[in-house]
């Protein structure tokens, strides 16, 4: 085997945890819980998490399955390619590089949104106005400066990420049981009225909140992406996988139940940070709510920290294969990053603060389309492997598979026509630009790279992959 061509494998158990785990709790609960609530009633809210929950869980299952079975940099990438081949890998891939770099420009907007929240009147500087609301130079310079910092650390290797995320996800840990334990002894059930939003439809509002639920859940699957970095036996990059998901739904339960302990209707509509606001109510101190905006700090650096290294790792596995210009494949030769693909995902993420705020909802949704597809490839890849490759060796071994794949199947489709035109919660047709916009982009390199190196010459390079050889000597 050629080192200078080949990650290495550092991560040990506790990295894999918090990246994965810190990767799904993020942000977006501190800035989106409020509105799930409004959306859908405190009780439709937390059904609409454990609905999608489930979902994710049967997914993940297929994740963790596959991800013990072929342990390659790329995850979804080797998967849909064994089980589909060349183009059905492209289209799964892409979909799912966009759930990360939507993720990883959300972060870069959430930044400078919750440093407002510290400090109201720092953001000066009129630059332009996007959708109503006013882009300010100070603003957009701190989203900046997190994009920067973050494409920094993961530059300089995968172990400063990983020392990072564990540090930071034991903070919001800390903080996030604070408040929960406060609200349980302090908050109200009378507050939680209404368990359900009747007004718009308790179907339509448990819909409009799980629309956004693979995008929260969305950073198990970073785990696949960096599983040639993993220093585990096969068989616990499943389990692993499948306990990270599994604190994921108890923490957004658990935080959507105790903010709707806390707020009262009139509340929640006059907060713009619900959770922060209720952990105040909960200690009746300002610090407390202060210190619930760190925590969404901390939750900001984990996901944006993971999704540099799952979204950086898709992009790669791409461009080595020969489905993306080979630029994007190259390692660092000191670091073991690949550096190019890292500097792609920096560049997109400082662009997304000068969109403004309503950037936020935009992502979300384009985002999420583009994940949900990709699971639907993975599911599907579980399903046809299952059945082609019965013998295959599978450290990590779903019982009860052919139920479990076909739940996952049904359920990913059922997710995705969520987004389509028709459904109460469909994409706008600004979302559907973004969307359909980077699906163009997507297959534009795909079909240079393709004229550019060949199918044969990719199909090489994944028979390697999968062969457990170097897949890609002296490039």
């Amino acid at each position: 085997m050629n080192n200078d061509t080949h990650l290495t494998r550092v991560l040990a158990r506790k990295d894999v945890l918090a990246l994965a785990f810190g990767a799904m709790i993020g942000w977006g609960w501190i800035v989106l819980t409020g509105s799930w609530i409004q959306s859908a009633g405190s009780l439709g809210a937390i059904t609409a998490f454990l609905i999608g929950g489930v979902v994710i869980v049967l997914v993940g299952l297929t994740y963790a399955e596959l991800a013990s079975a072929m342990p390659q940099v790329g995850g979804e990438h080797v998967y849909s390619y064994r089980a589909m081949g060349h183009f059905a890998s492209f289209l799964c891939t892409w979909a799912i590089t966009l759930g990360y770099i939507s993720v990883v420009a959300f972060e870069a907007v959430a930044l400078p949104t919750v440093v407002e929240h510290l400090f109201p009147d720092y953001a000066v500087g009129q630059l332009w106005t996007i959708a109503g609301w006013d882009v300010k130079a100070t603003w957009v310079a701190v989203g900046v400066a997190g994009s920067v910092a973050m494409m920094a650390i993961n530059y300089i290797g995968v172990r400063t990420a990983a020392l990072v995320q564990k540090v930071v996800t034991l903070l919001i840990l800390a903080v996030g049981v604070m408040f929960i334990t406060g609200a349980l002894f302090e908050g109200s059930t009378a507050t939680m009225e209404p368990l359900f939003n009747v007004e718009e439809g308790v179907v339509g509002g448990i819909m409009t909140v799980i629309i956004m639920v693979p995008f929260m859940f969305v950073g198990f699957d970073v785990i696949p992406q960096a599983a040639e970095e993993i220093d585990l036996p096969f068989k616990e990059i499943g389990r692993v996988l499948m306990i990270s998901v599994i604190l994921a739904v108890f923490w957004y339960a658990f935080i959507i139940l105790g903010t709707s302990l806390m707020l009262e209707p009139a509340a929640l509509a006059d907060s713009s940070l619900a959770v922060p606001d209720a952990m105040q109510a909960a200690f009746q101190a300002p610090w407390a709510g202060n210190l619930m905006v760190l925590a969404g700090i901390a939750g900001i650096i984990t996901s944006w920290n993971a999704f540099y290294v799952g979204g950086s790792r898709a992009i790669y596995a791409l461009a080595h294969s020969g489905m993306l210009p080979a630029f994007l494949a190259r390692l660092h030769p000191k670091y073991r990053t690949p550096t190019n693909a890292i500097l792609v995902m920096g560049l997109i993420s400082s662009i997304a603060p000068f969109l403004g705020r309503q950037a936020l909802v935009w992502l979300v949704v384009a985002g999420g389309l583009g994940i949900v597809i990709a699971y639907l490839f993975v599911s599907l890849s579980f399903v046809l492997l299952r059945r082609r490759e019965p013998e295959m060796a599978r450290p990590f071994r779903v019982r009860r598979g052919k139920t479990v794949g076909a739940l996952s199947v049904i359920l990913s489709l059922v997710l995705t026509g969520m987004y389509l035109p028709g459904s109460p919660s469909a994409l706008s047709p600004l979302e559907w630009g973004l969307f359909g916009g980077w699906m163009l982009l997507g297959l534009a390199l795909y079909a240079w790279s393709r004229a550019r190196y060949g199918v044969a010459y990719s199909d090489a390079m994944m028979r390697r992959e999968l062969a457990g050889a170097d897949p890609y000597p002296g490039r």
